[in-house]
């Protein structure tokens, strides 16, 4: 079963090791949907994703980091 827009720590992590050089505070919504969808693991409907899924994604990204 791959990745839901609702997984938003699964999707920080993996979005972590794809991208390890990327602060994600400095990356916008549509970029970071755009590597969400580019995910290998992701399966999910793209008009399921909305700016709060997005920001959860980014704060779960963002501590991740720390």
């Amino acid at each position: 079963m791959g990745l839901k827009w609702t997984d938003s720590l699964e999707i920080a992590i993996t979005l972590d090791e794809a991208h390890p050089d990327v602060d994600p505070m400095k990356i916008n919504f549509v970029e970071l949907a755009q590597w969400v969808r580019e995910l290998a693991e992701f399966d999910d409907d793209v008009g399921h994703c909305g700016e709060k899924i997005l920001e959860a994604i980014q704060m779960a990204w963002i501590e991740e980091k720390d």
